[in-house]
């Protein structure tokens, strides 16, 4: 059988090294090409966009490199797209973030601060969101396949989504408020939280990705 080819786009913010090694570890049968190059993403079975960093530099790369418009390509196209951390908050409409910044716009919704003021049971939390915390599981999807609801993922960050379209919440987190830590619509799915960093949790997530087929 020859080998999935698995895409991880690079626009030079993240470490996508840790994310490929993941990928690696949980196939054999996996070659994961780190690039910038659009018809090697084009090509690809299954494509992952990162994202580390503030979202102004982020999208001014994003924006340099027109993955702005490769992106939804890609989504129309069928086949499964992995948003991870940035990438999820890449794909809203706006982020609060560097006095606010327009994004690519596949899920509605926003990006907002945690604020400086978040308390919980009277004590002040730390911003960024930072270490494991426990993902609710809102809606059943093959990417959760083996991974119990309330399963503890790694998160670093101090903007969170909040989704308009409530169907397309397949995930959600609480520090001081709820938010939205997975999204998912037809062969896109985008999360929050480094799977890469996330132990067996996150190992099987990437599995559950490169054994999907893009379908709900």
């Amino acid at each position: 059988m020859d080998a999935k080819q698995v895409a991880v786009i690079d626009y030079g913010m993240g470490n996508l090294h840790s994310v490929a090694s993941a990928l690696e570890h949980v196939s054999d049968n996996v070659d994961v090409l780190i690039t910038a190059d659009r018809a090697q993403i084009e090509s690809a079975d299954h494509v992952i966009f990162p994202g580390v960093g503030a979202i102004r530099d982020c999208m001014s790369e994003i924006r340099r490199l027109k993955f702005d418009e490769l992106v939804p390509t890609l989504i129309t196209s069928g086949k499964p797209v992995l948003g991870i951390c940035v990438g999820m908050q890449a794909l809203m409409n706006h982020s609060e973030e560097n006095n606010g910044i327009d994004c690519i716009g596949q899920f509605d919704g926003n990006v907002k601060f945690f604020g400086k003021g978040l308390i919980e049971n009277g004590e002040k939390l730390k911003v960024p969101h930072m270490g494991w915390n426990q993902v609710a599981q809102t809606q059943d999807h093959p990417l959760w396949g083996n991974i119990a609801s309330d399963e503890r993922f790694y998160f670093v960050h101090s903007f969170y989504a909040k989704a308009t379209q409530r169907n397309e919440v397949f995930g959600q987190c609480h520090y001081g408020l709820d938010f939205d830590v997975a999204l998912s619509r037809d062969n896109l799915f985008a999360v929050q939280f480094h799977p890469e960093k996330s132990h067996t949790a996150g190992l099987q997530l990437l599995k559950n990705f490169l054994n999907w087929n893009g379908q709900p």
